[in-house]
This record gives structure tokens, C-alpha cells and sequence, in this order.
């Protein structure tokens, strides 16, 4: 995921001196008490502008409804007032204003690029769209305009018309810096990886201390599995902004990517610290612990995570893996049949299911979760291949048969079920099918002939069986 450099840095300093303005806005309270507004109206337009850059909301709206009450014809305050409920995500309202600002002044560009947010906020792309082209009509080569237009796809992930406007924004302004950065977005967004990374490369020559551009380009760089290049990345942003969560969190990934697993439950611990609803973390936490044994710790990481989301499907499944590890079978049970309930395709807690209740002696049960896997997916090789097997201890020889057959037809090059399929064959005393069976599998494996003397023991005396193997030594 990236982040707009817009939405999360803004450290440059404001014209205005905040002070400036809290004595302005008092200033014309008292205009308004004294009934002096229409005396003192311009200095209230001048007021409302600076609430509208200090996105003082509450006395930015109180100025605006004021002046317009007594010049209901203003289409400048009725802008300002558009703006200011923008900003308040009372865009439906804000419409409206901007609608009213254009009746009064139809060939103002700036109304058009707010009004055109209004409508993004709304839903009405098309609207929105035709609002900037408008805008587009009266200035085309206006930069602003291009970005908006470029922005608007981008939201709604049509990221080759999205490059064609930010493009056309930076060739009238090569120093538009938020063009360049929304450009490298898209490219990672449209899996055009080294597109983006050279993007992100020209943004951060500009502006080496963005944060959230390290950030980006490290993304990319895990999407190519170059791991060593990305955590240089997330180290440059958390220097540069220490609790930024999601930097410490993909620092985990990729140092645990590089087998630095001490290093990335560090990283993992730290994004923890600064977002304690993140469950994901506590799951990356886990699936490090589980890989390195440590199945007591990754349950208590799952457990958490559950905690904070108890409809978290890879969470369950991976603390009844784990549970069933240490032993703990009815945990483990309640966990993949938790997790069952949760998706609309548990073939994986299924399978997991189906093999515990193998393992604990519920062979019936077993039998009907590798059904239920199969159900979901047809084409599942080894819930066919284990359910053959199940069938076979069980004594169902002919369900055991067909299984086995699926299993051929999904993986002819495995010698496995032709050997299971002539096993049943001689159980079934069809002697002719078993041997064709076996001269397969050892067709296909010749390590398949010591598995079978092994199990058979006495094929050592039989004459035809000796035949049958030395015919197939390699």
C-alpha cells in the first residue's frame, strides 16, 4: 500500500500567523454582534480565506452564512463556504455551494477543481470528471487541473489514464513534484515495477527526506523480492519519521524474508508498540515463532490477533496447526472448525481437519473432511490421495479404487496411486490388474520395488514376482 504525500506530510510553515488570524476571526464576531457585518464585509471575505488555508472550519462557516445572509450573490464566499465543507466531508452540501458559486461565476477554474472533489466524494465520477473538463476548457495548460484529472482515475484504479494526465501535468511543470510522486503510485499499482522504482528514484533526487517516498519505493522492492535493497528503504523512512508503523512493519517482513528473524520480531514488536490494533503484525509475529519452533510463543502472538479479530480465518488455522503440534488435538479441532464456519472456502482448515482426526484415530470423521476439501476443490491431489489411503485402512476397497484412479488422472507421472491401486488388487485377489499396477509404479519409480519387498516380504519365493522386479531394474 502507499501513502499520498499529501495526506500524511505537511511540514512546511503557513503564511499566516495563526495568532493573526484568532484575532481577526474575534474581530469579526464582534462585527457580527454589533451589526456591522455589510460596514466590514471585505475584511470578513479576507477573514474567511485564512479560515478556509487554516481549515478553521466552525468560524470559517459562521463568517461565511453571515455574509451571505446580507449578499447572498457573493460567489467568491459561497466558494470559500464549498471549501470549508469539503473539508468537513460534508461534501453533498458542499456541492451545492459550488453549484451556486458557478451560477454567479461560471468561468472560475477554482471552483470547478473543488466542486469536481465534492462529486469524487459523492460518486459521481462522471460528474466529476466533466467538472474538470470544464475546467480544462477554460485553462489547458493548466497543471492542476491535468493532476486532478489524474488523481480522479487513480482513485478509481484505472492507472494507465491516471499516468496519461500526471504526465501531461509534469511536462507543463517538471518540478510538480506531487505529479511525479502520484506517477510512481500508478506504476507500482499497475505492476509496473521498474517503472516505479525509477519514479520514486527522480521524486526522492527532489526530496531525499520524504518519508513516505522511501516507504513506497521499499514496497516496490519487496514486490521484486529484492529484500536487502528494500530494508535499506524502510530504515531511511523510520529515520526519518521514527513511529511510522507501517515502515516498521514491512522492515519485519523483509528482515524475516533474509532469515534475520531476531532483527525482524524487533521491527514487528516496534510497529506493535505504535499500532496496537494492528492483528497482522501479531500474525507475522507468530508465523516467525512457529517457523523457528517456538509453537507456545506463536500461540500466544495467533491468540492475540484473534483477539483483536475474532473473524480472522489465518490466525485460527495457524494456532490450531500449532496446537496440534504440542498435542493439544481438542484446541486444535475447535480452531479449524472456527475457522470453517468463517470463509466460503476452508479447504485448507479442512484438510488440517481431516489429517488431525486421522492422526487421533477418528478415521470416519477423517473420511468426511477429506470429502468436504475435495468438495471445494476437485483437483485437490492429496485430500484424493490421502482419502484413497483412509478408504484403504478401512477396508473400503472399491471407494479406495476410485480415489486412486482420481488421483492418476490428475498426476499420471506419480507412481504412488498405482502402487496403492495394486495393493487393493491382490487384496482383491486380481492378480493381473495388481501386476499391471506394480509394473506401472515401477515404471514410473524403480524405488518403488523396495518399498514392495519390503512390505511383501515373501514375493522373495514366488517366481512370477521375482520376474516382475527383475524386469524393471534399472
Amino acid at each position: 500500500m502507499g501513502f499520498s504525500e499529501d495526506f500524511l506530510q505537511n511540514d512546511g510553515e503557513s503564511v499566516y500567523d495563526e495568532s493573526e488570524l484568532k484575532e481577526k476571526i474575534n474581530i469579526c464576531k464582534e462585527h457580527l454582534e454589533n451589526g456591522t457585518t455589510i460596514a466590514a464585509i471585505d475584511f470578513l471575505e479576507e477573514t474567511i480565506e485564512m479560515c478556509v488555508d487554516y481549515d478553521y472550519v466552525d468560524d470559517g462557516l459562521l463568517l461565511a452564512n453571515a455574509v451571505l445572509d446580507i449578499a447572498p450573490y457573493n460567489s467568491e464566499v459561497w466558494h470559500f463556504k464549498g471549501i470549508l465543507l469539503n473539508n468537513s466531508f460534508i461534501f453533498d452540501e458542499a456541492y451545492h455551494c459550488f453549484e451556486k458559486s458557478l451560477s454567479l461565476n461560471p468561468n472560475d477554474v477554482e471552483i470547478y477543481i473543488n466542486k469536481s472533489i465534492a462529486e469524487d466524494n459523492l460518486g459521481m465520477f462522471d460528474e466529476a470528471f466533466n467538472s474538470l473538463q470544464k475546467a480544462l476548457e477554460l485553462e489547458p495548460n493548466n497543471e492542476e487541473i491535468l493532476f486532478s484529472l489524474g488523481v480522479l482515475y487513480e482513485k478509481k484504479e484505472m492507472f494507465d489514464e491516471a499516468i496519461n494526465y500526471l504526465i501531461k501535468a509534469l511536462e507543463i511543470d517538471p518540478d510538480y513534484m506531487e505529479a511525479l510522486y502520484e506517477i510512481g503510485f500508478c506504476y507500482e499499482n499497475s505492476d509496473r515495477l521498474d517503472e516505479a522504482l525509477q519514479t520514486y528514484d527522480k521524486y526522492l533526487d527532489l526530496d531525499p527526506n520524504s518519508f513516505t517516498a522511501w516507504y513506497n519505493k521499499g514496497i516496490v522492492l519487496v514486490r521484486a523480492e529484492k529484500y536487502e535493497q528494500s530494508i535499506n528503504c524502510f530504515e531511511l523512512s523510520i529515520a526519518l519519521r521514527d513511529d511510522f508503523s507501517s515502515a516498521w512493519f514491512n522492515l519485519g517482513y523483509a528482515l524475516s524474508r533474509t532469515n534475520k528473524t531476531t532483527e525482524a520480531l524487533n521491527a514487528y514488536k516496534k510497529s506493535y508498540e505504535l499500532d496496537p490494533t494492528d492483528e497482522t503484525v501479531l500474525y507475522n509475529m507468530g508465523q516467525i515463532h512457529e517457523e523457528n519452533l517456538e509453537f507456545n510463543q506463536a500461540i500466544k502472538c495467533y491468540t492475540e490477533a484473534v483477539k483483536l479479530d475474532s473473524g480472522y480465518y489465518e490466525a485460527l488455522l495457524a494456532r490450531g496447526f500449532c496446537y496440534d503440534v504440542i498435542g493439544k488435538y481438542r484446541l486444535a479441532l475447535k480452531d479449524f472448525n472456527k475457522a470453517i464456519s468463517l470463509t466460503t472456502n476452508p479447504e485448507e482448515a479442512w484438510i488440517a481437519k481431516a489429517e488431525l482426526e486421522y492422526s487421533i484415530g477418528q478415521i470416519q470423521e477423517s473420511i468426511v473432511s477429506y470429502r468436504k476439501t475435495i468438495e471445494l476443490n476437485v483437483n485437490n491431489y492429496d485430500a484424493w490421495y490421502k482419502l484413497a489411503e483412509t478408504y484403504l485402512e478401512v477396508g473400503q476397497w472399491l471407494e479406495a479404487i476410485e480415489a486412486f484412479d482420481k488421483c492418476i488422472a490428475l498426476r499420471e507421472e506419480d507412481a504412488n496411486p498405482y502402487y496403492g491401486k495394486a495393493k487393493i488388487n491382490f487384496i482383491l485377489s486380481q492378480t493381473q490388474e495388481a501386476i499391471d499396477c506394480l509394473k506401472k509404479a515401477f515404471a514410473i519409480d524403480p524405488t518403488t520395488r523396495s518399498k514392495f519387498t519390503h512390505e511383501y516380504p515373501e514375493v522373495k519365493t514366488s517366481k512370477l514376482f521375482i520376474k516382475l522386479i527383475d524386469e524393471n531394474k534399472s
